[in-house]
């Protein structure tokens, strides 16, 4: 007889509006909010990081292509914001690193002038 009560009582509470009339229409816009960051926000956060991770990596010796679309090797790394590129024989240009679009191959590094081999 008590079951009985307990489940009238419930039946009664979410029928008049009860903890279900403040959160039901509220239900549906979290539960979008909830898959546009499982399938759209959080993967993007996780390529933004590895993007970051491999031009954090870059050294010396690596190809990359930069946002301007310009593919070269890396001869220097200045600081933590730039890098010389050799997009040709004795053409060195100086690039910010946020501007590296891929590494395309991680290569040996380039040998000084004048070093001897």
């Amino acid at each position: 007889m008590n079951m009985t009560i307990e489940l009238s009582f419930l039946l009664f509470f979410f029928q008049n509006g009860g903890a279900g009339g403040l959160l039901g229409p509220f239900l549906p816009l979290i539960l979008i909010f909830g898959i546009f960051y499982l399938l759209l926000i959080r993967p993007q956060q996780t390529r933004m990081k590895q993007q970051r991770a491999m031009i954090d990596a870059t050294k010396k010796g690596d190809t990359v292509v930069t946002g301007g679309g310009l593919i070269g090797k890396v001869t220097k790394v200045i600081d933590d914001n730039q890098i010389e590129i050799e997009v040709s024989d004795d053409v060195r240009v100086r690039q910010m690193r946020s501007m590296v679009a891929d590494v395309r191959a991680k290569g040996e590094p380039v040998q000084e002038e004048g070093a001897s081999s």
